[in-house]
């Protein structure tokens, strides 16, 4: 079959293209669809786009296509797995530990003002807009840019970069998990007591300075070194952790969707009943209101702090895993007339319910310690509300320190601890879906493996690199490493891609032609809080954030915490400056994401200039072309 053929094929005839023939047919099929134009029409404002009509299909042949493709494309097998998945990607573990902790840097329920603040007017949008132009362009992350316009490959580039990135760590989190699951089938709990030393005339000195939840996590789990400089060499049973978070991944996402699809029925249902679980508990826990009370008193003070806008406003994509690309690729699989603009309302409530619902639980148990522990306060001369604000609270510390103190203390332990670890499983593993989503398919659409290969192997080998390299985060200095990506692989990149893409739907697809993309879809156009916060609201919060996020970056010098037995001030985590050297990471982590958007279509236009001046080069940029959007 020729070339000529197959577009014609899968693409129409070339007056298929005509930008008002679809149009009228469709305004004949769904009159009611269209409102009626007038002077009273927002003023369209586009930049030029050459060849955008024959990158996309016009909305006949895009419900011919989907009827075409239905046994070939992937695609959900009911809405509420599809809901389920989007869920879980988006709600994980820094609903858990993140999100408490900041509300008790920012005082308290004042910190939930600006979350849901921007949660309405920049989250929401941009959601919605990811849900929509994945929905309507029928492609993952790389897939859509490149359609929109060759020069914006380098956005789906990114969010592949950050993808995998965080995929790394993330899945390590996941192995730490698995650890402690494993040690809670023991009574007492290993991290319950100091172990007794080599010479059995005493306890280990090391947990005697400290604690036994410092010291089994510090040194039984990580045996973390002293700095980031000193490797500490490889920890045998966290590779084996590693290995064994890395094969489960694989099992739930071999097939893609199909199999992925299946799983989130209990991954993204089961915290919800273990959290109910731990809420009821707590609430019969002595000084488990005192808790509530701490994290819902507040402090109005903070709101005039821009330091806690910034942190709402990266907790947002945190929380809603935006810029990653799985949404895009999840809401490509979705049937073209699906209601993406309800899905993103659902889900961003559910985001906002289980992040304040986690910190009511967390601060429920967090409570229980702080009174289990007030004779130490009273002998330490310590107030008992700072045993509220403890610098362990935050990320990592909270689960593997602070709640696994807080269940050592609970009749029962190891069960409270297996349901504990359970949720974080399941709430890791949610996430890791849409992350490896955010890889897989962008590496598909890029043609990085041989078309003949099937989805198990593309798979299977995405993860077993992956698993290779995130070896550096299971060495003893691994948990400095693991906060460095944590820190800067999906801060910057993350804004910078939320940005390019609301700009590249707006004002290079055009909000006008994603206005009828709209109304075709669910039947109606958006409403004047959607039109403004694509526009122009959400594109401002996020340049307002970006600006300030990277001046602060710019103009302090970076610390990371380290465990050092051999401090004076031990066992109080030390301050550490970062080797020069961490720099050069560190521009690669956020750099290199961040700087693809803009190389890429520099290097694009480099290379249209180059053709220019060499036909024999056009010619074959054409062909390669031509056969990039047939295939």
């Amino acid at each position: 079959m020729t070339s000529d053929a197959v577009r014609e094929r899968d693409w129409g005839t070339p007056s298929s293209h005509n930008s008002e023939a679809p149009c009228c047919q469709h305004h004949q099929r769904f009159p009611h669809r269209y409102p009626p134009q007038g002077p009273q029409e927002i003023m369209k404002l586009k930049l030029p786009n050459p060849g955008l009509e024959d990158r996309i299909l016009n909305h006949d042949e895009l419900e011919r296509l989907e009827v075409e493709e239905a046994g070939d494309r992937p695609k959900w097998d009911n809405k509420a797995q599809y809901m389920l998945t989007c869920v879980g990607f988006c709600v994980g573990l820094g609903n858990v530990w993140r999100f408490p902790y900041l509300c008790q840097s920012h005082g308290g329920g004042a910190f939930m003002i600006p979350f849901l603040i921007l949660l309405v007017f920049e989250g929401i949008p941009l959601l919605h807009l990811e849900f929509a132009i994945g929905q309507r362009l029928r492609k993952g992350s790389v897939g859509v840019w490149r359609t929109i316009n060759p020069y914006m490959l380098g956005v789906g580039i990114a969010s592949m970069c950050v993808s995998f990135l965080v995929s790394l760590y993330y899945n390590t989190i996941i192995a730490w998990v698995m650890w402690y699951f494993f040690n809670s089938f023991q009574e007492p709990l290993p991290w319950s007591q100091c172990p007794i030393n080599a010479n059995r005339t005493g306890l280990v000195s090391e947990c005697e300075r400290s604690s036994p939840v410092d010291y089994f996590w510090y040194r039984e789990t990580l045996n973390t070194s002293a700095a980031i400089d000193d490797m500490g060499g490889l920890q045998w049973w966290m590779i084996l952790c590693l290995i064994s978070a890395w094969g489960v991944l694989y099992v739930c996402c071999i097939r893609g969707i199909e199999t992925t699809g299946k799983a989130v029925y209990v991954t993204s249902t089961l915290p919800y009943v273990v959290l109910t679980i731990f809420l009821i508990r707590g609430l019969t826990l002595k000084g488990s209101f005192d808790g509530i009370k701490f994290l819902f008193t507040p402090d109005l003070n903070e709101l005039a702090n821009p330091t806690t806008w910034l942190d709402a406003g990266a907790q947002v994509f945190y929380s809603f895993s935006l810029a990653f690309g799985g949404l895009i690729s999840f809401s490509s699989y979705n049937s073209v007339h699906n209601n993406c603009e309800q899905d993103a309302v659902i889900i961003s409530i559910i985001n906002a319910f289980t992040s304040i619902y986690a910190a009511t639980v967390i601060y429920s148990i967090i409570g229980f310690r702080a009174t289990e522990r007030f004779d130490d306060c009273l002998k330490l001369g310590v107030k008992k509300e700072n045993l509220l604000l403890l610098p362990d609270l935050q990320g990592t510390g909270l689960a593997f320190i602070v709640f696994t103190e807080a269940i050592t203390k609970m009749p029962l332990s190891p069960l409270w601890s297996v349901l504990f670890f359970v949720m974080l499983f399941c709430l890791g593993l949610s996430s890791m879906f849409g992350n490896i989503e955010g890889v897989l398919v962008p590496l598909q659409d890029l043609k990085v493996f041989p078309k003949s290969w099937p989805k198990e192997v593309i798979s299977g080998v995405t993860c077993l690199v992956c698993c290779l390299v995130g070896l550096i985060f299971v060495q003893g200095s691994g948990n400095y490493w693991l906060a460095l990506f944590d820190s800067f692989a999906g801060s910057i990149p993350l804004l910078i891609i939320a940005f390019s893409e609301m700009i590249g739907v707006v004002y290079v697809y055009g909000i006008d032609r994603f206005n009828e993309d709209l109304i075709f879809m669910i039947g109606h156009k958006p409403n004047i809080f959607w039109q403004a916060t694509w526009r122009v609201i959400s594109p401002l919060i996020m340049l307002a954030i970006f600006i300030f996020y990277f001046s602060t970056i710019v103009t302090k010098e970076i610390f990371y915490i380290a465990w050092d037995p051999e401090s004076e001030n031990f066992p109080t985590l030390e301050k550490k400056p970062y080797p020069s050297w961490i720099y050069v990471i560190i521009f690669l982590l956020a750099g290199v994401p961040s700087l693809s958007v803009p190389g890429t279509a520099v290097f694009r236009a480099i290379r249209e200039y180059c053709c220019k001046k060499h036909p024999s080069c056009a010619e074959i940029n054409s062909i390669h072309y031509a056969l990039l959007y047939i295939s």
